[in-house]
């Protein structure tokens, strides 16, 4: 599991942090929609129905700031949020498997695609993935994608009360153990849970790392 400390005065920012304003800015379709690029930005990406606006809710304790839903391919676009006038929060639209049709999936697949490879002030994508499964291919594509960008990513399991210890420790052994051959991928990762309130101090104090 995540090795990474934080000392008690950053967990404590990191909580001041996400206890402040936290407001949805603009939702994006295309990329000539994006907000100007002044404040740094991280990204939740993940499969369809990973849990990305859960966890969002849950690190900032709002139930409602980001949608959520059993039919996967509710996200539609790029989510922006302010989060206190720091740092750009970004709930992508879930990749892989959607009810939708082809053409709209491409779509929102090549929307995300091309917002990282390009968008300079994007410093970290957090990669969710769902502890009950692992990675799937479209995860390691997406890895690979960035690899070859160079931009940075984080590996954060969700859902980690719906398995048991043992199956949490294998998971995520092998999750590292593939993390070795990426390039741009951070070497270890964290666990949470936004239903048992697991790991969401240290997802905070992370994301606070990357803010102005």
């Amino acid at each position: 599991m995540m090795t990474e400390e934080f000392s008690a005065n950053e967990l404590e920012e990191a909580r001041k942090l996400f206890a402040g304003p936290c407001d949805f800015m603009l939702g994006v379709a295309g990329l000539g929609q994006l907000p100007s690029a002044d404040m740094s930005e991280i990204a939740f990406a993940g499969r369809s129905n990973v849990g990305k606006s859960s966890l969002v809710n849950a690190l900032t304790n709002r139930n409602t700031l980001a949608k959520t839903s059993h039919t996967p391919g509710r996200t539609q676009q790029l989510n922006f949020f302010n989060l206190g006038d720091r740092i750009y929060m970004v709930d992508m639209p879930g990749y892989g498997y959607a009810k939708v049709s082809k053409e709209k999936r491409d779509d929102w697949t090549q929307l995300i695609f091309d917002y990282l490879r390009g968008r300079p002030t994007l410093r970290c994508v957090f990669i969710l993935i769902d502890s009950r499964h692992g990675f799937k291919d479209s995860d390691i594509e997406l890895m690979k994608m960035l690899d070859e960008t160079a931009v940075q990513y984080r590996i954060i399991l969700t859902k980690t009360d719906k398995i048991k210890t043992q199956q949490l420790e294998k998971v995520t052994a092998d999750i590292i153990k593939t993390l070795k051959t990426h390039a741009a991928g951070y070497p270890d990762v964290l666990a949470t849970s936004a239903h048992k309130d697991q790991g969401l101090k240290e997802f905070r104090a992370v994301i606070a790392s990357y803010a102005v």
